[in-house]
């Protein structure tokens, strides 16, 4: 009897330390079985607020994640490269636009795409060339309320 409940016991300790994981990468947004995409970098002038693991949007459907944000080493661009995992069977022009918005008055940061109309299909490694930066909304109120929007 005793061996039993200590089996019971056993079991169910195994059983929350799965759940337990499973929830952790769940919640946590991880991939544990290796991409699941491909991956395309676009340059951005400001990446205010935007935070690696964000969503990539397209007409408000999440098509992948920001995997990293870096700075460009040549120093005349002085821009972000925003490295993007999207999803394996999304499919983007080589005009497509890559924009930086808020979800929401004060929410999170993500990067939002829209299609483009040519032929040409972005591939693994492509850059997205036409892309509009965040807007910094407490920059935009200190110059109204200093009287630098005229």
């Amino acid at each position: 009897m005793n061996a039993l409940r200590e089996t019971c016991v056993g079991l169910f300790v195994l059983l929350s330390i799965a759940c337990v994981a499973y929830m952790t990468v769940k919640l946590g947004k991880m991939e544990v079985f290796g991409s699941q995409g491909f991956e395309l970098t676009a340059g951005f002038d400001s990446v205010s607020g935007l935070r690696v693991g964000a969503d990539v949007e397209l007409a408000g459907v999440p098509v992948g994640r920001v995997v990293n944000i870096s700075l460009d080493p040549d120093p005349v661009r002085n821009q972000a490269v925003v490295l993007l995992r999207l999803d394996r069977d999304l499919q983007l022009s080589d005009d497509s636009i890559a924009s930086i918005r808020t979800s929401g008055l004060i929410g999170d940061k993500f990067v939002s795409l829209s299609r483009g109309g040519s032929e040409r299909l972005l591939r693994h490694g492509d850059t997205i060339v036409e892309t509009e930066s965040a807007v910094d909304i407490g920059t935009l109120i200190s110059k109204y309320a200093f009287g630098g929007v005229k």
